[in-house]
């Protein structure tokens, strides 16, 4: 591991300063994927700025009857949230899909959405990506991809993004709010993510410097009735090879309001909203349920070990469409 030096931030400004002051500098929360990527080789920052202590740990209402959440906020902590667990159940669900217990109570809200793809040819320095090193090329497209992207892909990279938590954030329709030296901004989670393109080492839309001080989720009823289901190759904890979030609201038999996101199958968590226009106002049956994931999953391009992605999503969205559905007591 290459040294580095060690600094610890008590502000938002001081943090952001810190950061600014050193090309080579990376923010610092829990360091449940920064320190392995520095231990592999892959991150090699000259600095790192803790932002443990900043004062961004509280989950608080906001006026329009929202949550607002910390970025320096543990999984655990928001797991076990009342409120969340009343407001978002699907949300926690997905907290606690992810990752041990122990890493649960180190990894915080912001750097949840900022963990980076756990696809070996990234991880192994040994190897090109062009994630990782732009031009090198993507042997994933024709090497081992049994668990990578069917959507949103490239021939420049085919690797899905990790994160639980943000496939539940994404339904919802969260924003996250960031510090900059130029000064405070937003972006909702489902346009952090740029589209992988020919320029898959650009991996957000954040500006550079940026740090991440909380993530807004609005008022959203239908969230109240949702569930997170995620499908993995062990029983003890792993990373998804396909997750759901999705919430109905459901009047007299027919769907008034659908959210719906999918994991494990993009670069970032997949907003459904070809999936969402087809529920809404439809038949609350299974027969809607199957056309709305046909109609998420047609624009899927697989590759020749991963197809069966398509199969267990089209799958899992119908079933956790249905459970949802027979829970409202339709």
């Amino acid at each position: 591991m290459r040294e580095f030096d060690y600094a610890r931030a008590h502000d938002v400004t001081g943090a952001v300063t810190l950061l600014a002051a050193d090309p080579d500098a990376r923010f610092l929360g829990g360091g449940t994927n920064l320190v392995d990527l520095m231990k592999t080789g892959v991150e090699r920052p000259g600095r790192l700025v803790d932002v443990r202590d900043l004062p961004l740990d509280g989950i608080e209402s906001t006026p329009g009857g929202g949550l607002r959440i910390g970025a320096t906020v543990t999984n655990s902590d928001l797991a076990a949230h009342p409120e969340i667990r009343r407001r978002y159940p699907a949300l926690t669900q997905a907290v606690l899909a992810g990752a041990s217990g122990q890493l649960r109570n180190m990894a915080t809200v912001g750097g949840n959405l900022l963990q980076r793809t756990r696809c070996g040819y990234f991880t192994d320095v040994s190897k090109p990506c062009n994630k990782r090193v732009p031009g090198s090329g993507c042997p994933a497209v024709d090497g081992e991809h049994h668990n990578h992207a069917v959507l949103g892909a490239s021939d420049h990279c085919v690797a899905v993004h990790p994160s639980d938590m943000g496939v539940a954030l994404t339904a919802f329709d969260a924003v996250v709010a960031y510090e900059t030296l130029d000064g405070p901004g937003e972006i909702p989670v489902t346009d952090l993510y740029v589209p992988v393109g020919d320029s898959p080492h650009r991996e957000t839309a954040l500006p550079p410097g940026a740090l991440i001080t909380h993530v807004t989720l609005p008022a959203a009823p239908v969230a109240a009735r949702s569930r997170y289901r995620k499908v993995r190759e062990r029983a003890s904890y792993a990373f998804a090879i396909g997750s759901v979030a999705a919430a109905l609201d459901i009047q007299d038999g027919r769907v008034r309001d659908a959210r719906l996101a999918l994991g494990a199958v993009a670069s970032r968590p997949w907003r459904a909203r070809a999936a969402e226009a087809l529920l809404t106002g439809a038949p609350a049956d299974g027969e809607t349920f199957a056309a709305a994931a046909d109609a998420e999953l047609a624009a899927a391009r697989p590759l020749p070990r991963n197809g069966y992605k398509v199969t267990l999503m089209r799958n899992l969205v119908v079933s956790v469409l249905t459970e949802l559905a027979e829970g409202t007591g339709r």
